[in-house]
């Protein structure tokens, strides 16, 4: 799938002579600082959402249940997925997408948009409700704010990487309304569905909603200055002074 969404943008970028990083993948950013930085937002974030709900009284951490050979197989198996769902998602919403867009209509307007898109695309999922779907539309445009922030994806890669693997291995819970095998805890919801997220997992918490905007104002604290578009383009779109 990742390849499916890489391949024409390869061929289209050829013709209109834009290199990958324009994109957002530039190729010395593969596994650089902004793609370990993004894994630390993602896993401290995934692991303050289940603290708080741990201590509402809703969700039980359990015991250990894997152990030995399949404790390294099942966290390198799902590490290794989500890395590549987070290559094709964010290279297909806040990749190529999003660069023309911007072109057309400008960057927040088609954030907006694509993001949206990302959110009603996750209905489609095994489990998932409107909650969800509307807490993965917030955290696609959070998304597309540390594109703008950083000028690469490869901080949404890792973000992307890191909390689907600590929803789906560490705590082992639903992951967007998919509940997955190679569980590493025997962890438990219990309560009520809007507060637990029910089927959806954590990402249907009414909770998603104050750590999105947490990781708003922490980040725009982080990174305070506006890389994108790439400036090799942006002399031809509508000046922007900022966010």
């Amino acid at each position: 799938m990742f390849l499916a969404a890489l391949l024409p943008a390869l061929i289209l970028g050829k013709f209109e002579e834009r290199p990958l990083a324009e994109y957002g993948l530039p190729v010395r950013g593969i596994f650089g600082l902004h793609f370990w930085e993004g894994m630390i937002w993602g896993i401290v974030s995934v692991s303050v959402l289940m603290a708080v709900l741990h201590g509402a009284s809703a969700f039980d951490y359990g015991k250990v249940v894997l152990h030995g050979y399949y404790l390294v197989k099942w966290g390198v198996f799902w590490g290794v997925f989500f890395l590549f769902v987070g290559l094709f998602e964010e290279f297909t919403f806040r990749g190529y997408t999003l660069a023309t867009l911007t072109e057309g209509v400008g960057f927040w307007p088609a954030a907006l948009f694509l993001s949206f898109l990302f959110g009603a695309i996750h209905m489609g999922n095994p489990g998932e409700a409107w909650v969800g779907g509307l807490a993965a539309a917030l955290i696609g445009l959070w998304l597309a704010l540390t594109v703008r922030r950083t000028g690469t994806l490869w901080l949404a890669i890792g973000f992307h990487l890191a909390f689907d693997w600590g929803e789906t291995f560490l705590y082992s819970v639903p992951d967007s309304g998919t509940l997955m095998p190679g569980h590493l805890l025997s962890s438990h919801f219990h309560g009520p569905r809007w507060l637990t997220g029910g089927s959806v997992g954590p990402e249907g918490s009414v909770l998603i909603f104050g750590l999105i905007a947490l990781l708003f104002v922490a980040f725009d604290r982080v990174h305070r200055q506006a890389k994108y578009p790439p400036a090799v383009r942006s002399a031809t779109l509508t000046p922007h002074s900022g966010d």
